[in-house]
């Protein structure tokens, strides 16, 4: 069995990487023809709403824009559609332009057949474009085809199924195509301040934006107190993908929504795609970059918590999703969304925090591990850690420089056309160069007791070495994930490796099996790719440091436990 190790480990590495980025945890593109939600006939809109520029600038391609849109809202039998103007605003008011125009939302309001006042769900997009953006190189114009010609296709697709089982509805949909959002989300703006009987009976609100054409739609931010939002979402949702620290990061960056103006009063979800930044506010975000298997993700997740809201007469109560605590949750791909409370959380973590520090102490009396040389170990990888934050910087700067582009120091950066690749390439660097470090120090361990008339002298000596790295690190995490914990509320980036990590060892020395190390791998590298994609994306090459940082301390749990699994050395 153990010349098979090699193999399974390195198959466990390779299909944890696809499971992570869509290979069967997202769905496919259902075409024009399907009964369900269809990211071809939405992409049929796009086609339409992307033809041209439609930003404040753009004012006769912009009004066509909105005759579509109402005329598709009549179509689909809206009770009625209704236009909001708002004259004379004028916006963005900085170096670069200065525009005024007349903003016109757009409303309409689909009943449910038997229910009398009723509470509303908010669907919300707005179909302006992104006005001129100063590139590197040039001054460029969006075509809004995911930013947010998807959001209101995804809607019109949406509205269209939901009618299928109207009878069933007993809370109405209003769907708000808010214009001049770009230009400081005036139009949500103006509706809220002007018109705030709108939103009187609305109890619930979704809202979709898109940050770039490509990969998974992320519900990246919630309204305070998302309790009971939450729980709608982890009921209904299919192929669910957010992590409560998302909105804490979203809270840091220079972006907002149209959900930004309400989420106080509003209950509500927020999803956006998050690749990549070069295809966001420029002429790439045009119909042929496009992406349906995304589109078809945000209707897996938006459609299923439509319905449930719809027609759960729980609903009716305008106020029912208003809570005071907010939940801490994560999704790992396969495994699916964790949702808890933040005692639930705060129960999981100290439950983790005894197994690490029974299991560390168990190894220690058993004289397999020494707290000065794990403590040592754990300065090490701290040292390490931070340098390669800087390093990552360092690269970012390097990228910006080559491209002509601004750097920003952990900032969004945009006009790098091959920051991607060089985020990727300085990873796999990263782990080639970590996996040799940690080989010749193995190998300098195995030669201090070269001269052992013990046969197992080696094999000690490698699983000492092993072990000294591993817990060196996850001491580390241990103590991150504490003060993170208590300050912040959230620690997944620690947490999380250190879960999986501690739970393996536990079980593997129970019941000596090693595939308890390689289960802890694969969940590790679930969480890893998934999590660092979504951080990468969100955060861009500017602040690839912090990524980069994060990657190297889950390297130096993941290296010492394959060296656990690929080893002959027998537990005592």
């Amino acid at each position: 069995m153990k010349r098979f190790r090699p193999f399974i480990l390195a198959a466990t590495i390779v299909l944890s990487g696809l499971l992570a980025y869509g290979l069967w945890t997202r769905p496919n593109a259902a075409p024009i023809d399907a009964e369900s939600f269809s990211a071809a006939r939405a992409a049929k809109d796009i086609e339409v709403i992307s033809k041209e520029h439609h930003s404040v600038a753009h004012p006769a391609e912009r009004a066509l824009v909105r005759e579509y849109l109402i005329d598709r809202l009549e179509q689909l039998g809206a009770d009625t559609v209704k236009c909001y103007q708002y004259d004379s605003l004028v916006g963005p008011q900085n170096k670069h332009v200065v525009y005024t125009f007349d903003a016109v939302n757009v409303l309409a309001e689909f009943a449910p057949a038997d229910v009398s006042d009723p509470t509303y769900l908010l669907m919300v997009a707005h179909y302006d474009s992104r006005y001129s953006q100063p590139m590197p190189k040039d001054t460029v114009w969006s075509y809004g085809a995911a930013d947010d010609g998807y959001g209101v296709s995804v809607i019109l697709e949406t509205v269209s199924q939901a009618l299928k089982y109207r009878q069933d509805w007993n809370q109405g949909v209003k769907v708000l195509f808010t214009d001049a959002e770009e230009v400081g989300m005036m139009g949500m703006k103006a509706i809220w301040e002007n018109d705030r009987e709108v939103f009187d009976n609305v109890g619930f609100m979704i809202n979709i934006e898109a940050r770039g054409p490509w990969g998974p739609a992320l519900l990246f931010e919630t309204c305070p107190g998302n309790e009971k939002v939450l729980e709608l979402y982890a009921d209904a949702a299919e192929y669910p993908f957010t992590y409560s620290l998302t909105t804490v990061v979203y809270g840091f960056m220079p972006n907002f929504t149209d959900f930004t103006i309400v989420k106080d009063e509003i209950p509500g979800m927020n999803f956006s795609t998050i690749a990549d930044i070069n295809h966001y506010h420029t002429d790439l975000d045009n119909f042929s970059n496009i992406s349906e298997k995304s589109i078809q993700h945000y209707g897996a997740q938006i459609v299923p918590v439509t319905q449930e809201y719809l027609t759960n007469a729980a609903y009716s109560d305008k106020d029912y999703f208003k809570a005071e605590d907010d939940t801490v949750n994560f999704t790992i791909p396969v495994l699916g969304l964790f949702n808890f409370s933040k005692g639930q959380y705060m129960v999981l973590n100290i439950i983790v925090f005894i197994l690490f520090l029974l299991v560390f102490a168990l190894e220690g009396v058993r004289g397999r591990l020494k707290a000065s040389k794990v403590f040592k170990c754990s300065v090490i990888v701290l040292a390490v850690a931070v340098g390669i934050l800087v390093l990552g910087e360092v690269a970012a700067y390097l990228c910006a420089l080559i491209s002509g582009a601004r750097f920003k120091l952990f900032g969004v950066m945009q006009g790098i056309g091959f920051d991607n690749a060089a985020m990727i390439a300085f990873i796999a660097i990263m782990a080639v160069v970590c996996a040799m470090v940690y080989i010749s120090g193995r190998q300098k361990a195995v030669r201090k007791v070269s001269g052992s008339m013990r046969a197992s002298a080696a094999s000690n000596a490698v699983a000492k070495y092993a072990a000294n790295i591993l817990y060196g690190t996850l001491a580390l995490m241990f103590i991150l994930s504490a003060v993170l914990l208590f300050t912040l509320g959230e620690n997944l980036m620690f947490f999380i490796p250190l879960i999986f990590a501690t739970a393996a060892l536990v079980l593997y020395r129970l019941t000596s099996l090693k595939l308890w190390l390689l289960c802890a791998i694969a969940l590790i590298l679930l969480h890893a790719f998934s999590f660092l994609y979504a951080l990468a994306m969100a955060l861009t090459i500017g602040a690839f440091g912090a990524v980069a940082m994060l990657a190297f301390c889950d390297l130096m749990v993941l290296i010492p436990l394959a060296d656990m699994y690929l080893s002959s050395y027998k537990k005592k």
